[in-house]
């Protein structure tokens, strides 16, 4: 998995699974989020393309 897809699938599952009202099993985001941070991706490139999911 390349940096790009791995940031987009980090993004998509902190926004599905993330935040105080997750009743689902916090580890798919944060397995998600740490194959990103392995692939070369930074907090800031994760946070950058949820704020783009978030506005399409």
């Amino acid at each position: 998995m390349d940096k790009k897809q791995a940031v987009k699938e980090a993004a998509r599952e902190l926004l599905a699974h993330g935040g105080p009202a997750c009743r689902t099993d916090p580890h798919t985001a944060l397995d998600a989020m740490r194959t990103a941070l392995a692939a070369g991706a930074t907090q800031d490139d994760i946070a950058a393309e949820m704020r783009r999911q978030r506005s399409a």
